[in-house]
């Protein structure tokens, strides 16, 4: 084949954002884009954050927007001037895009809640921004809890955080940590008492 006939392939991708400013957008452009049944979180108002010469910027949302399949930035961009978005970036780390919406990792610059969040078409901003190393002081607290407590029951502490710390659910749902508690209980029950039953205590 000559190099003449060659087809550089486009780029496509599925996680696309892009900027609104509240007074160029159509007034429903949040319906508009709940309309279009794509998984999207819009990050709360940002205005408070500042140029480098401590003046305000102009007042505006962040979109993030994670298709079902890959594609290209064209077709993206087409979705965002349905809505009055401004420029269309392709997003190479959904998790960081997606905590850079409350600037969670930028200490430096305005914070925002993530209750503020506002999530269509089934995302969910918890899941995407969630990174474990986020939760190592939680789970320093957990393991204090249970020795502390001489929790020598999986069950048991599941029980208890189901019921009482729904933030300690969350992390427990997750299978690797999941799997570390269980060995941990399992490891202190024995150191406890010496009588751990594992083929009873496993299942």
């Amino acid at each position: 084949m000559s190099k003449s006939s060659t087809k550089v392939p486009i780029a496509r991708t599925r996680n696309y954002a892009t900027i609104i400013y509240p007074e160029s957008a159509p007034v429903d452009w949040i319906a508009k884009l709940e309309a279009l049944h794509i998984p999207a979180l819009v990050s709360p108002l940002h205005d408070k954050d500042k140029l480098p010469d401590g003046t305000l910027k102009k007042a505006h949302y962040h979109l993030l927007l994670s298709f079902g399949s890959v594609k290209t930035k064209k077709q993206a961009e087409a979705v965002f001037n349905i809505i009055g978005g401004v420029g269309t970036e392709v997003v190479n780390c959904l998790s960081a895009y997606a905590r850079y919406l409350i600037h969670m990792d930028n200490p430096e610059k305005a914070q925002y809640s993530k209750e503020d969040v506002v999530a269509l078409s089934g995302a969910n901003f918890e899941a995407v921004s969630y990174i474990p190393d986020d939760d190592l002081n939680i789970i320093r607290d957990m393991i204090r809890f249970i020795r502390d407590n001489q929790i020598i029951s999986f069950s048991r502490f599941v029980d208890l955080c189901a019921n009482n710390n729904p933030e300690w659910l969350k992390i427990l749902t997750v299978k690797k940590i999941s799997l570390f508690f269980f060995q941990y209980i399992k490891s202190l029950a024995w150191d406890m008492k010496g009588e751990f039953n594992y083929e009873t205590d496993r299942k």
